[in-house]
């Protein structure tokens, strides 16, 4: 058998982008991957047929408990909560996690309406194209119980929520016409650019200003959005630029060199924006310069 440290070191990319995909954050990603390491440490190597499906199924068990935890603690956060975004950088600080990056911010957040079962259960067969017999015994279920779990989080995933096949540069002109037509002021055109059924969510936590509630519709967006922008606008110091945030076109706004703030957003069927996505969460950004 192939050395086990080794062995799991192979499969360690492989575990992080599934324990992200989880729990939308990268610490407690991490922390999950170790938990399984140690268990992996204790395990007989010598009679496990399929070392990589037995980190997957234990790594999965670790992040779904870990998940029900942290949605327990959620409950308490301030405002509404977000999934980390993983930035691409010229660091490496994010090489760690380079496959959890192609999970997209607004399939994380969709994913929270699933149970944490289905979360498991659509990730493993849609991100590691598992079989149904391993999704059974990862999750202690029958076959056909994994399958219905599967179709119902398809299901509930593609209900009212934002497109998760956009191409980036599409992205990319959505970002630009918005923020050009707010720094102009043609809030009209702002509206313009969203669905009528357009949410915007903002992360602060409780360290930074942001709303304490999801905005609702393009008209609530706009006068939120153009009031700060009146306010505020971009201080002494700061820069907006763009950058990629999960592998799509996102805006990053710095002040004095340390980001301060990233957006991105999501398009429905007829291509306008339905989903917009504004981190400010100091512990959810990134420490530039590291």
């Amino acid at each position: 058998m192939t050395d086990p440290v080794a062995l799991f070191e192979a499969e360690r990319p492989k575990l992080t982008a599934l324990c992200y995909r989880m729990l939308g954050e990268r610490a407690g990603a991490e922390d999950a991957v170790q938990d399984t390491w140690l268990r992996w440490m204790k395990a007989d190597h010598i009679n496990l047929d399929n070392p990589a499906a037995w980190l997957r199924r234990v790594a999965t068990n670790i992040a779904i408990d870990a998940l029900k935890s942290a949605r327990k603690q959620r409950e308490t956060y301030v405002g509404p909560w977000l999934p980390e975004p993983l930035m691409e950088t010229s660091t490496g600080v994010e090489d760690r996690f380079e496959l959890a990056q192609e999970c997209e911010l607004a399939l994380l957040w969709a994913m929270e309406r699933l149970s944490e079962q289905e979360r498991a259960a659509f990730i493993l067969r849609e991100a590691f194209d598992a079989g149904y017999d391993e999704i059974a015994a990862a999750l202690s279920k029958s076959q056909a119980a994994c399958r219905q779990m599967v179709s119902r989080a398809h299901k509930r995933l593609q209900e009212n929520g934002p497109r998760f096949d956009v191409p980036p540069e599409q992205v990319r002109d959505l970002i630009s016409r918005f923020f050009s037509a707010v720094a102009a002021e043609d809030f009209e055109a702002s509206m313009k650019l969203f669905a009528p059924t357009a949410i915007a969510i903002s992360d602060g936590g409780s360290k930074a200003r942001a709303a304490r509630r999801v905005l609702v519709g393009p008209q609530e967006i706009v006068q939120v959005i153009a009031s700060i922008w009146r306010k505020f606008g971009n201080p002494p110091g700061g820069s907006i630029e763009f950058g990629m945030a999960n592998r799509k076109p996102a805006i990053i706004h710095r002040i004095d060199g340390q980001t301060d703030m990233i957006l991105t957003l999501g398009l429905d069927a007829m291509g306008q924006i339905n989903w917009l996505y504004v981190m400010r969460n100091p512990d959810k950004l990134p420490i530039d310069g590291v």
